[in-house]
């Protein structure tokens, strides 16, 4: 019967496996308590490194649907759960292993999927979110503006054209339909003394009339 210490040891690595963004395995043998403490301030609050014991990790990690971490749980294994951004962290434990070669790393898992110890140390080498959301926001930014710019040139293309319009306006009336209206007016003038003459013509003056009489 497993010891009630035990399961709760196994319940909360297999929280922590769940919960966390990643995890990476470093074998520790030979570090001072300095030394590991040290490591722990240097991770930041964006993890938490726990030394736990092969079997309940291998357990814990089979109830969180983790395989094929078995391999990599050889040795003295200490745990680092990565709770805010991976590649800052692994950063850090890549930089301490640098300057303390007795810090081993020997693989991970990040989104269910183990890692090898290479490709642990390739996350080490990507950017920050922080500078990813940097560029992302500044690649926005360039984008909205050459947006506004496009938007903006035929209006102002538009504004000058109607500013051009009102002063050849002010100067001449007829561009704007000055002309087309003293148009209609000339032509209804010229209409009516064209129908007047017939009229005229038609009709015939008194002495006219009074001659045929006459004869």
């Amino acid at each position: 019967m497993a010891r009630p210490d035990k399961v709760a040891a196994v319940e909360e690595l297999q929280e922590k496996f769940s919960s966390s963004q990643a995890v990476v395995l470093t074998e520790y043998r030979g570090l001072t308590v300095a030394a590991l403490k040290d490591l722990r301030r240097s991770l930041g609050e964006d993890a938490t490194y726990a030394v736990a014991k092969n079997t309940l990790t291998r357990i814990a990690a089979r109830n969180a649907e983790i395989e094929g971490l078995d391999e990599h749980l050889t040795g003295p294994t200490a745990l680092t759960f990565i709770s805010g951004d991976v590649a800052t962290v692994a950063k850090g434990l890549s930089n301490f292993a640098k300057a303390n070669p007795l810090l081993v790393i020997k693989g991970g898992v990040m989104d269910g999927r183990v890692l090898n110890a290479d490709e642990v140390k390739k996350l080490a080498n990507l950017e920050s979110r922080e500078t990813l959301l940097a560029k992302l926001a500044g690649g926005m930014q360039a984008n909205l503006q050459r947006a506004v710019f496009m938007l903006a040139a035929p209006l102002s293309q538009a504004a000058r054209a109607l500013g051009a319009l009102e002063a050849a306006a002010q100067a001449d009336p007829s561009v704007i339909g000055g002309a087309g209206q003293a148009a209609p007016v000339a032509q209804t003038q010229e209409q009516g003394s064209d129908a007047a003459t017939p009229a005229a013509e038609a009709a015939p003056s008194e002495d006219a009339a009074g001659a045929a009489e006459t004869e």
